[in-house]
């Protein structure tokens, strides 16, 4: 297996990255949160899985560890695919899905395209006892071992997902942009965290 590829970082998109390494330019399929730490680099450096099918071989990249081996967690649970998986690491950091795991945030996860209620209680229920305390931190992820979102938090955020998924945003994107305003300002009334991810979505 490849661990991890360095090279030129010579096309971006949010869903994918090609580095040229050694004269070989590498396709590799991304996640948003992979997107936005590469993003305006010239070198960078992409902790690898390879996915061969007898119709397709293909590389995914990700910036941290953790990514990835949330990445291989997440297809390891039956009728979990690498598209799905990387729209759930596109959707939180690793510290954030840990946070939802150990919160048995069902509601979350379902959030998710492409992810059911059967299939987000799935996930719950089998990674659960697998999502370490410090489970992403150190990586940059901003966010400390074991900070979990206070109740009344937790029901702004909510609140403003559900009025944000009315006007038309996706769950997945929307709850994104809130989870990252309800951290940063934790008694921030939900019109204003509407206000705010309005501006950023």
């Amino acid at each position: 297996m490849i661990e991890y590829i360095r090279g030129i970082l010579d096309e971006l998109s949010p869903t994918s990255a090609i580095v040229e390494a050694h004269g070989v330019g590498y396709e590799l399929l991304i996640s948003l949160n992979t997107y936005t730490a590469i993003q305006g680099k010239r070198e960078v450096r992409l902790f690898t899985y390879e996915v061969i099918r007898e119709d397709a071989h293909l590389l995914y990249g990700f910036a941290t560890k953790s990514e990835r081996e949330l990445f291989v967690l997440l297809i390891g649970i039956s009728g979990i695919g690498g598209q799905t998986a990387r729209m759930v690491l596109s959707a939180f950091t690793p510290s954030e899905f840990a946070d939802i795991i150990r919160n048995e945030d069902v509601k979350m996860i379902k959030s998710v395209k492409g992810i059911g209620p059967k299939a987000a209680q799935r996930i719950v229920v089998e990674l659960k006892d697998k999502i370490a305390l410090d489970f992403g931190t150190g990586e940059g992820s901003g966010q400390k071992a074991g900070e979990i979102l206070t109740g009344a938090s937790r029901e702004r955020m909510e609140e403003a997902v559900a009025a944000l998924t009315m006007l038309g945003f996706p769950p997945a994107a929307g709850s994104k942009v809130v989870r990252q305003i309800v951290k940063d300002q934790p008694e921030c009334p939900v019109e204003q965290i509407i206000k705010q991810a309005l501006k950023l979505l």
